[in-house]
């Protein structure tokens, strides 16, 4: 942790609905005249999109039908922990990015001039110096196992957890509009990787120090069926602190501000599903003020 190089990490399993959140971050950024560097998850995954699918055809092969991109075996912790470690310390370190479609290759590529496709990464490149704070946005900023602890070198965690159903119905119609899966591939990948959730994913959820979980009103019994995910007023988000005091949180201001909130227990605030954004920004922005002005 460094008060001169803070770090800021959101994470979230695969369609929680981490980018939603970042839109808020970025929000408070350019609001308040923050320089952010800006760090991709997915640029931390060790294997590229075709390696992944012949490291799946092994495992299965080998007896495993469980390897996915939630486990360490697909991922770089050690790199992750480096740069976390190195930018504590020097306000920049080593990123790259991971090519989700030929848009984005085609976009790298041009930036770069390098021949990079899609489902590839991006050479490693150094992070500009002068950035104010470095925002992690992915499935492992929390993350910690034998060799490796990227949660300690973290000053802010916050979590996106949406109640599961909720969450794997937001990544089946996600992955089925915008990539072109079909719903039994998508259900395919989501058994496949409930160990690697379990044993990965979940706890780093104990070590934020907010946690935002959307809760739906409506009927979510059988995600598999849903044609439609639940809208943003069908439910509402539990915000938990871990240490109010950390955060220096104020309940009865945020009460005041956020219209239908009400204290669930002595660290948790529930707000309406519709004012999410609004009580992200309303949390976030004096954190991130206290970080800056610490610089």
């Amino acid at each position: 942790m460094s008060k001169q190089h803070p770090i800021v990490v959101v994470t979230g399993s695969s369609g929680a609905g981490t980018t939603f959140v970042k839109r808020a971050f970025e929000n408070i950024f350019r609001r308040e005249n923050i320089n952010p560097a800006i760090i991709e998850g997915d640029s931390f995954h060790s294997l590229s999109r075709n390696e992944f699918k012949d490291a799946v055809k092994k495992a299965e092969s080998d007896g495993n039908n469980n390897f996915s991109h939630f486990g360490p075996e697909a991922n770089d912790f050690a790199a992750l922990e480096k740069l976390f470690s190195d930018y504590a310390q020097t306000g920049t370190g080593k990123k790259r990015y991971y090519l989700h479609n030929d848009e984005e290759a085609s976009e790298h590529n041009a930036r770069l001039g390098c021949n990079k496709a899609s489902g590839e990464f991006t050479p490693w490149e150094d992070i500009e110096s002068g950035s104010d704070i470095l925002f992690y946005e992915g499935l492992h900023g929390m993350v910690k196992g034998d060799s490796y602890d990227v949660a300690s070198l973290v000053d802010l965690g916050v979590g996106v957890v949406p109640s599961v159903n909720l969450e794997w119905i937001q990544k089946i119609h996600r992955d089925n509009a915008e990539r072109g899966y079909s719903e039994e591939a998508i259900v395919d990948t989501i058994l496949r990787r409930m160990p690697d959730y379990i044993q990965h994913i979940t706890p780093q959820f104990s070590r934020t120090d907010i946690n935002f979980q959307r809760v739906p009103t409506v009927d979510t019994s059988n995600p598999f069926i849903a044609r439609e995910i639940p809208t943003a007023d069908e439910s509402f988000v539990v915000i938990r602190f871990k240490d109010p005091k950390k955060c220096d949180v104020d309940f009865p201001y945020l009460l005041n501000m956020i219209n239908d909130s009400f204290m669930s227990r002595r660290n948790t605030i529930v707000v309406p599903g519709g004012k999410m954004g609004m009580a992200m920004e309303v949390i976030l922005t004096p954190i991130i003020h206290r970080m800056i002005d610490g610089k």
